[in-house]
């Protein structure tokens, strides 16, 4: 019986140390994909910021200037980017993501541009209409790629077949903390000024743009949505390396402490069986 107990012990420790072996892996990739994707998001500030600070030049001092990206009066329709990930193993990663987008999308009449994997298979099963499932694979995505969402996406604005466009992602703040967040990016009436996650000229000149500021302004725009975009996709890159590494650490940890466990009741069963036998020996002996 002891035997036995012993044997099925030894087999759950053989499991478990299998499976560590794979979460450690898992891990230290995951760490190893964070490092860089955070110099990612260093690059994509940097770009972000630029774009943003000639649109706000343009907006502050032509105040006057008229454009169809700055306003829409009535919002019959809208549409929402979902940055998720590619896989699972992540922690809340990705539930966190959909539970805060369908917090924010609430009873409007929305389509919805999925990008990573787990984003396409989730809105599938919940029905929604989806603008494209060509960008399902986050990893994938490049600023080439962005640009062409972006193309994509105000054209669509500009035919009036969406009214009003937001990007959800997760924000990295550390490698323990990352936070949905969403940005509205068109129209543009408000929600340029609204960013404070980038920084802003303080000392504005007057510039003179040719052919005029709202030419300018206007193909700005495409661009401006690319690099937000870009942005996002970096940031919820970051987000998902790190809440994967961070699961995986506590699952090699789990791990371990279960193997100490099982190697702990495997040696007082292997304990038990040699005192037994000793006692049969001593019993047969006739001592």
């Amino acid at each position: 019986m002891a035997e036995s107990s012993m044997k099925d012990i030894s087999l759950r420790i053989r499991s478990i140390k299998s499976t560590k072996q794979i979460t450690k892996a898992m891990e230290l990739v995951a760490s190893s994909k964070l490092s860089k994707a955070k110099e990612r998001i260093e690059k994509s500030r940097l770009f972000h910021t630029i774009v943003y600070n000639a649109m706000d030049d343009i907006i502050a001092n032509n105040e006057e200037m008229s454009s169809p990206y700055l306003f829409r009066k009535d919002i019959k329709k809208s549409c929402y980017i979902v940055i998720a990930g590619d896989r699972g193993l992540a922690g809340g990663y990705n539930s966190n993501v959909f539970r805060f987008s369908t917090e924010q999308i609430g009873n409007k009449n929305i389509n919805i541009l999925p990008i990573g994997k787990r984003a396409v298979e989730f809105y599938r099963r919940q029905n929604y209409e989806i603008v494209t499932d060509e960008y399902s694979i986050i990893e994938n995505l490049n600023i080439g790629s962005c640009h062409e969402i972006g193309n994509l996406l105000t054209d669509c604005y500009l035919k009036e077949e969406i009214d009003e466009l937001y990007v959800i992602y997760t924000k990295f703040l550390s490698t323990l903390t990352q936070q949905p967040e969403i940005i509205k990016l068109l129209p543009l009436d408000h929600s340029i000024t609204e960013n404070q996650d980038i920084g802003k000229n303080s000392n504005r000149e007057n510039i003179l743009f040719e052919p005029s500021s709202g030419v300018v302004f206007n193909s700005i725009v495409p661009s401006y949505i690319s690099g937000m975009l870009w942005s996002a996709v970096s940031e919820s890159l970051a987000s998902e390396f790190g809440a994967r590494s961070t699961a995986m650490e506590s699952a090699s940890k789990n791990a371990q402490e279960m193997i100490d466990d099982l190697s702990l009741k495997y040696n007082r069963a292997r304990q038990g069986s040699i005192t037994q036998e000793i006692t049969e020996i001593i019993a047969g002996s006739g001592l």
